[in-house]
C-alpha cells in the first residue's frame, strides 16, 4: 500500500509554496472529530467568481473591475472534483452542496452534477443567486440536482439592488425561483442575510410575499465571514428578533428540526401558509453539531467557514497521490478537528484575518 500523506494547518500561503507533508495513517469508514462530529456534509465552490457585488460578500469596492480571479488551470476540473466526492462518500458524507462564487457561472455545470449523481447514494443541492436560474434550473434538475437554495436579500427593487450592487433586477431572481420549483427542484429555500439599518426593513414584505407560496425563507444573521464586509455586531439582528418581528403579525410556532445537527431553526405559521427558518450563527452558535466540510475552487480543503488556513488536496491529487493516500489525508484532517469559531467569537477574533466567503462557499 502506497504512502500515507496529509497536510498540516497553515497558512495558504505557506501551502502554496511547497512545503513537505508529514505522513499520517487512519482507518477507513466514516469519521469523527475530535468533538465527536461525523462528517456528512461536503460544500464544493466550484468558481471564485459572481455576477453580484453583494455587500457582505464581494463589496465592488475590494472586487472591482480589476480583481485578479483564479486562472482556469488552478481550479479543480470536473474530474478531479468528482475523484474527491468519491473518496468523500468513503469517508462518509452523505449531502453535497454545490456553491461559488455563484456556481451557475461554471461553463458546463450541468455536466458535473450528472458525474456526482452517477457516484449514487448523495443529496446534491445548489445555492446560486439566481441571476442565471430561470433558463437552466430544468437542465439541472435532469442532471440530477435535488435542491436548491436562491439567495435573495430583498423583494423589493431599491434594496436588492443596493444589495446585490449590480443593477441586477428582483423580477429575474424571482422568475429563477418559479421555474426551478416548475422543474421539479421545489421547495425551492430562499436565504435572506439581514442586516441592521441595510434591509432590516424588507424582512417583512420578504416574509409577506413567500407566505404561502410552497418555498421556505430563512433568514440568516450578519456574520463575520471574510476580512473585507466590514462586520460589526451592531449590525447584527438577531434570529430571536426575526421570530419576534415576523410573529407579532403572523403568528408562528417553532417546530422540530428535520434532522440531528440542522442548522436552521424551523417556525410555522399558526394558520398553515408554510414556515421559515432562522440561522443563528452569531448569536446561538451551533458548532457543537457542525458536520461540514468545505472545498475551494483549487482544491483547498477547510473544516470551518471562519477559517484562516486550510488543506492542499489538489496538491495530492496532481502530484499522482492514490486514493488510499486522498483516504487517509482526509481521515486525519478529520480527526485532528476541533473549530468551534462562533462558540469563541469576541471583538478580536472577528477582526481577524479570515478566508473569504466568496473562495470557500457560503
Amino acid at each position: 500500500m502506497e504512502r500515507n500523506t496529509t497536510i498540516p494547518v497553515t497558512p495558504i500561503a505557506d501551502l502554496r509554496r511547497g512545503k513537505a507533508l508529514p505522513a499520517v495513517h487512519a482507518q477507513s469508514g466514516p469519521l469523527a472529530d475530535t468533538r465527536g462530529r461525523q462528517l456528512r456534509d461536503l460544500r464544493i465552490s466550484v468558481t471564485d467568481r459572481c455576477n453580484f457585488r453583494c455587500v457582505y460578500c464581494m463589496p465592488k469596492e475590494i472586487f472591482g473591475a480589476d480583481y485578479q480571479f483564479l486562472p482556469r488551470s488552478q481550479l479543480l476540473d470536473f474530474d478531479e472534483i468528482t475523484r474527491l466526492v468519491r473518496i468523500f462518500k468513503e469517508r462518509g458524507i452523505t449531502k453535497v452542496r454545490l456553491t461559488g462564487g455563484e456556481p451557475l457561472l461554471r461553463k458546463n455545470i450541468e455536466h458535473l452534477i450528472e458525474q456526482i449523481a452517477a457516484i449514487g447514494g448523495l443529496d446534491i443541492a445548489l445555492t446560486t443567486n439566481g441571476s442565471l436560474l430561470s433558463r437552466m434550473a430544468r437542465g439541472l434538475r435532469d442532471a440530477g440536482l435535488n435542491r436548491v437554495t436562491v439567495s435573495l436579500d430583498a423583494i423589493d427593487e431599491a434594496t436588492f439592488q443596493k444589495m446585490n450592487d449590480a443593477e441586477f433586477p428582483v423580477a429575474k431572481v424571482l422568475e429563477g425561483i418559479e421555474a426551478a420549483a416548475a422543474a421539479g427542484l421545489a421547495p425551492v429555500k430562499i436565504n435572506m442575510v439581514v442586516k441592521r439599518g441595510l434591509n432590516e426593513h424588507a424582512i417583512l414584505p420578504m416574509a409577506s410575499h413567500f407566505r404561502g407560496s410552497g418555498h421556505i425563507l430563512r433568514f440568516i444573521e450578519f456574520m463575520d465571514v471574510g476580512s473585507t464586509n466590514g462586520w460589526r455586531m451592531d449590525e447584527v439582528i438577531s434570529s430571536r428578533e426575526l421570530v419576534d418581528r415576523i410573529g407579532a403579525v403572523y403568528p408562528l410556532d417553532q417546530v422540530d428540526p428535520h434532522y440531528t445537527g440542522e442548522v436552521a431553526e424551523r417556525w410555522r405559521y399558526r394558520d398553515g401558509a408554510g414556515e421559515i427558518g432562522v440561522i443563528s450563527s452569531v448569536t446561538q452558535a451551533f458548532c457543537h453539531a457542525c458536520t461540514r466540510a468545505r472545498l475551494s475552487t483549487e482544491g483547498m480543503l477547510y473544516t470551518c467557514l471562519f477559517a484562516q488556513g486550510g488543506y492542499d488536496l489538489r496538491r495530492l491529487l496532481r502530484d499522482g497521490g492514490g486514493d488510499d493516500a486522498i483516504r487517509d489525508a482526509l481521515g486525519g484532517i478529520w480527526q485532528a478537528r476541533s473549530d468551534r469559531y462562533s462558540e469563541i467569537r469576541t471583538e478580536d477574533t472577528a477582526s481577524q484575518r479570515k478566508i473569504e466567503m466568496s473562495y470557500i462557499g457560503g
